[in-house]
């Protein structure tokens, strides 16, 4: 069995916002108990930046995206220093993967990711994962470690997610109102509906219940298991307890950067079809040529995620382009063989490929 364990920052420090031995040292028993029954796991684990207030004299988290990956630079060498020692003392070597968005959408990249992580469990090594906050961007960056955790467990093939919150579960409403009741199982959107997600959980990090939902979403729709609750009921959530919340499977497994698109992403511009080309995509499951693009709008890169709008002016679908922004308005309802003989066979290429689309409605 492979388990992803996913802590976040709110779980590992004090209230003043630095990291907490002990309660790092409750979420290492847990792994630690995984390990002792012979299942293999992989842990998804924030803190890089409350690590880094203390060396840098910060007294709170910096709102600043260059403070915060000033501050994560620092403090991604204590956090994994933290968890050597405390795992060297059960006799396991611990990893460090730090990844970004790249890393789950990029052909090569997620390849390489995957490979890594087989070789690191196959070792018996404790991957310890992370957002490479230091090169990240506003722009284009997982945003929370929930995410990231949901496709991980795709990326590795896990058979189960457990995502460690500061609330023990998910409830009705904020778990400090008194009319809140505990949710024990999710087992589709549908219950859901009455849940005011917004104002559910904590506001500590930069997670919270919404982006928790998220991730539950993202790795019960690849037809993972989730189990949300406290980190202080970690244990008892490897050992198969039924404490806090357990999502159940909701579809099956698909590529890793099919559900970041799906789910996930951030797009980086607008391709807008005609009918012919809706019908194409929907009804066919074709690539997306030229021939059917009559609008390109953004400034985006070969290899971004962008947005298929139709003609209705709805998103019907999410994709990885072959092109830049700048070289497609002169292929604009053109054939493929008329722009491969005009410009040679590297225009021959799909503007999408249909391995690289998802449909989202």
């Amino acid at each position: 069995m492979r388990v992803v364990v996913k802590v976040g920052s709110s779980s590992l420090t004090t209230p003043d916002g630095h990291l907490d031995p002990d309660r790092i040292g409750t979420v290492v028993d847990a792994v630690v108990t995984v390990r002792a029954r012979g299942d293999e796991v992989v842990l998804v684990s924030s803190g890089a930046i409350a690590a880094g207030l203390g060396p840098l004299g910060l007294p709170r988290r910096p709102r600043d995206l260059p403070t915060q990956q000033a501050a994560a630079a620092v403090g991604q060498r204590a956090l994994i220093a933290h968890y050597s020692e405390a795992f060297a003392a059960a006799g396991l070597v611990v990893g460090q993967v730090l990844l970004t968005v790249d890393d789950v959408t990029r052909r090569s990249h997620y390849r390489n990711a995957h490979q890594t992580f087989a070789k690191l469990l196959e070792l018996g090594v404790v991957p310890v994962v992370n957002e490479n906050d230091t090169v990240a961007t506003s722009e284009i960056r997982f945003g929370d470690n929930d995410r990231l955790a949901a496709l991980v467990a795709h990326l590795v093939h896990a058979d189960q997610l457990i995502l460690l919150s500061d609330v023990d579960g998910l409830y009705t409403g904020h778990p400090d109102l008194p009319d809140s009741r505990p949710i024990a199982t999710v087992r589709s959107e549908a219950d859901l509906a009455d849940i005011d997600v917004a104002r559910v959980g904590s506001a500590v990090g930069t997670g919270g219940m919404v982006t928790k939902l998220d991730a539950a979403r993202i790795a019960t729709a690849a037809g993972i298991p989730v189990r949300l609750t406290s980190a202080a009921r970690a244990v008892e959530a490897v050992e198969g307890e039924p404490v806090g919340t357990l999502f159940e499977p909701t579809g099956k497994r698909r590529g890793t950067r099919l559900l970041w698109l799906a789910h996930a992403s951030e797009t980086r511009g607008r391709l807008l079809l005609d009918a012919g080309a809706r019908r194409a995509l929907v009804d066919r499951g074709a690539s997306l040529l030229a021939a059917g693009i009559v609008g390109v709008e953004g400034d985006f890169s070969a290899g971004d995620p962008v947005d298929v709008v139709d003609p209705d002016g709805a998103v019907i679908a999410r994709g990885l382009v072959n092109y830049d922004s700048d070289e497609l308005p002169g292929m604009l309802g053109r054939s493929t063989a008329e722009l491969a003989a005009e410009h040679g066979p590297e225009r021959e290429r799909a503007v999408i490929h249909r391995d690289d689309l998802i449909l989202v409605s």
